[in-house]
């Protein structure tokens, strides 16, 4: 076996589910999960009868690089989007969700012939995918911790020149998981210098970009046009899944780097990924949209609006940049305790953010926190929120 199988960590939930077995929750309340940032609004119908529309589809062999069709709609979404113009048949690549992406696009980049260890720099706390996927391409993990004195954004100057040089890829989430912070165009330029200095990739996760609050995140191949820059050494990564409530389709596209995406294309076709041609036709139907993305959008605000005022009478929290996740600090600064004992007295459940990161630099940035993913209904929402607020106010000192 892949001896860098072993270096793998628990996945966050699975970790979850250990720290809260043999709980007893209480009975007479019923359970509202908040831990996982799985969307539960209903998939929109126009997506659905153009996936089940095309089904003839499911009797040919799909191309890795996806129909001309789907190509030219993902780079007409992007143009509308970041007012950016993308060569569809060379800088626009259909995937099978960020997730798969994010991770085989590391197999593809990483060197390991080089004379030292490569190292890959995430943020921290982060999705775990980027640990993992460095790890089994064979490259050294690197942590840079995202804290509030910082708005949250990864501080570079916290990595030594010695980690600069072996690095070969830095991955950036903006809207970021699970703090919600946008980078900048100034974030942007700071770490465009560094690529230019020492010449690695970046992979930029923007599959929250979508859900915001009327100001639209700032992409990387947009701030890239913004400064004047081609796309040279990057690369973003976007989804469906959040956008249009279709985690099940498993769709989304890479775009940016010809080189890079070339090179990504001839990995992915031996690695078997091509997305089938009634998704494809559900994803053209879905880029093609924005009425349910708005729709979509003010669902989530209303959440926001309708449950932050009980949670900041008790718990440090306010409104992200973007996203739908609340990361809250929480009475003690023991996330794990209170997440237990939450789950305990009020049948909630909540995700530690000492589980999304790492101890680096000897501090772990995820401890104190808790991630709130408001994707349950409203009335779920509301009603998880007037409960912590109780079960902060008289239950846990």
């Amino acid at each position: 076996m892949n001896p860098n199988l072993a270096l793998l960590q628990p996945y966050p939930f699975q970790r979850l589910r250990a720290l809260l077995s043999g709980i007893q929750p209480a009975q007479d309340k019923a359970h509202i999960n908040l831990s996982i940032g799985e969307p539960k609004h209903p998939t929109p119908a126009l997506l659905t009868e153009a996936l089940t529309g095309n089904l003839e589809g499911l009797s040919g062999y799909p191309a890795t690089l996806g129909t001309d069709a789907l190509r030219q709609a993902c780079a007409d979404w992007a143009a509308r989007r970041y007012a950016i113009e993308l060569d569809p048949v060379r800088e626009v690549l259909p995937v099978n969700g960020s997730r798969e992406a994010l991770f085989s696009f590391v197999q593809s980049v990483i060197d390991c012939s080089t004379p030292e260890k490569p190292v890959v720099i995430s943020p921290n706390p982060f999705y775990q995918i980027y640990e993992g996927a460095a790890l089994l391409a064979g490259a050294e993990p690197f942590y840079v911790n995202c804290v509030a004195e910082n708005r949250f954004q990864p501080d570079w100057s916290t990595v030594p020149e010695a980690v600069w040089q072996r690095t070969q890829l830095v991955f950036v989430c903006s809207p970021g998981n699970p703090t919600g912070a946008v980078m900048s165009l100034a974030d942007w330029q700071a770490l465009f210098a560094l690529s230019d200095r020492y010449g690695f990739v970046i992979a930029s996760d923007e599959c929250y970009s979508e859900i915001h609050f009327g100001t639209p995140p700032l992409g990387a191949l947009e701030a890239a046009r913004k400064l004047g820059r081609d796309f040279a050494r990057t690369v973003m990564f976007t989804s469906l899944s959040k956008r249009s409530n279709a985690p099940g389709l498993r769709s989304g596209f890479v775009a940016g780097d010809a080189k890079l995406l070339a090179d990504f294309l001839l990995y992915r076709t031996y690695h078997g990924s091509a997305m089938s041609l009634p998704t494809q036709a559900a994803s053209i139907a879905a880029w093609g949209d924005e009425a349910h993305v708005t729709e979509n959008r003010a669902a989530y605000i209303a959440k926001f609006d309708a449950v932050t005022p009980f949670l900041a009478r008790v718990l440090d929290v306010r409104r992200p940049d973007a996203s739908f996740y609340l990361w809250a600090s929480v009475p003690g600064g023991d996330d794990i305790r209170f997440t237990r004992e939450l789950f305990e007295r009020e049948h909630i459940t909540v995700l530690p953010g000492s589980l999304l990161a790492r101890t680096a630099h000897d501090h772990n940035p995820g401890q104190g926190y808790i991630r709130i993913a408001l994707v349950a209904p409203l009335a779920e929402c509301v009603s998880a929120a007037q409960r912590i607020e109780q079960f902060v106010s008289t239950d846990y000192t």
